[in-house]
């Protein structure tokens, strides 16, 4: 059964990107070849960019407004932009 919790989803995405960033230093340790950490270092890049997306996909405005000054409503269309931006 999949987890449907966004947090538990965040979270093992981040697990998995913690491993996979383990694993190219062990490679860079080892010495491996470029073409192999490089291509690791992609799979740990995609695996944050998924956990950030998850993230700011989850009750977006919830999370803006709560990291905003008091008695704001959320964010505008720009700064919605500017957070979806800041991950690319």
């Amino acid at each position: 059964m999949a987890d449907t919790d966004p947090r538990q989803q965040v979270l093992n995405r981040l697990r998995r990107a913690r491993g996979q960033l383990n694993a190219v230093i062990d490679m860079v340790e080892q010495e491996n070849s470029c073409k192999d950490i490089v291509t690791q270092l992609a799979a740990v890049s995609k695996a944050l960019d998924r956990a950030g997306f998850k993230i700011i996909s989850t009750n977006l405005q919830e999370c803006l407004a709560r990291d905003g000054e008091p008695g704001e409503d959320g964010a505008s269309l720009a700064e919605l932009e500017k957070l979806f931006l800041s991950l690319a």
